[in-house]
């Protein structure tokens, strides 16, 4: 035990994996605060999902008529139109955070945490918490807001606690593709050029309209569209009792994605790194 805990390898290994998170920790504070203190940033990720929540409602209440959907579906419009919204508004929360990164390496900001004694991942890791802290935040006002106009999870508070986690899983997938992308380019124009992309794969999904009443290529898009199976795991947190199916898609699903998503953004500092 002595030779354990004085061996220079170990200490030394300890002291790095706490300096990782103290960093972390750090630049997650600043990460979350500097969403924070932009409210006109932060704003469209909340006021365009509910906007389109409320047009679908009032679009495509009368489904709830037809036996199928309030059956395997929602019991009512407005239920189905939760997931959807969380989706979207996560989504857009990632994309504008990783423009924050890059705004970071346009403005030099970048530069100086380099130059400063911090663990190099920590910009990374730090970016990306900072990013589902958020999104949980995010996801916890949707639902309260939806539960104040009368939509019900039939799950309960488990079915809520699952929805949460499966945003800031989903925002972590995400944002680490986003940050990658932003890290490599430098540009926060090309990270913003991606929300176009999102915004069309959210469309062609079943985030706002349910795959059974899809039909011709339409529905075959949305069938292979990862998002719509994603958002459906959603949708299972809040119109069905828990199963396992739900938690594969609503985390799984977005864990899998944020694996390869962090890869990617640690790759990309890595060669930013070896060519300054």
């Amino acid at each position: 035990m002595n030779i354990a805990i004085t061996d220079p390898h170990l200490m030394k290994s300890g002291r790095s994996l706490r300096s990782l998170f103290q960093h972390s920790f750090v630049l997650t504070k600043r990460s979350v605060l500097g969403r924070l203190r932009q409210p006109a940033i932060i704003a469209p990720s909340f006021i365009f999902p509910l906007f389109f929540a409320a047009l679908g409602s009032a679009s495509f209440h009368k489904l709830a008529e037809d036996p199928y959907f309030t059956k395997n579906i929602a019991t009512s419009f407005l239920n189905y139109a939760i997931a959807g919204a969380v989706l979207q508004g996560v989504l857009f929360a990632s994309i504008s955070a990783a423009a924050d990164l890059a705004i970071d390496i346009e403005q030099g900001f970048f530069e100086r945490l380099l130059a400063s004694p911090i663990s190099r991942t920590s910009i990374v890791l730090g970016r990306l918490a900072g990013s589902m802290v958020v999104a949980m935040f995010q996801v916890t006002i949707f639902l309260m807001i939806f539960i104040g106009a009368g939509a019900r999870i039939k799950s309960g508070p488990f079915g809520f606690l699952g929805l949460v986690i499966g945003g800031a899983l989903l925002s972590l997938a995400m944002s680490a593709m986003m940050a990658g992308l932003a890290i490599k380019s430098g540009s926060s124009e090309v990270v913003q050029s991606a929300f176009p992309l999102i915004f069309v794969l959210m469309f062609l999904s079943s985030a706002f309209f349910p795959r059974h009443y899809m039909s011709g290529w339409y529905r075959t898009v949305a069938d292979w569209n990862p998002i719509s199976h994603i958002v459906e795991g959603f949708q299972g947190f809040i119109n069905q009792e828990l199963d396992f199916s739900q938690f594969a898609k609503a985390w799984l699903l977005p864990l899998a994605v944020a694996i390869v998503s962090i890869f990617f953004a640690l790759r990309s500092l890595s060669k930013r790194l070896a060519g300054s």
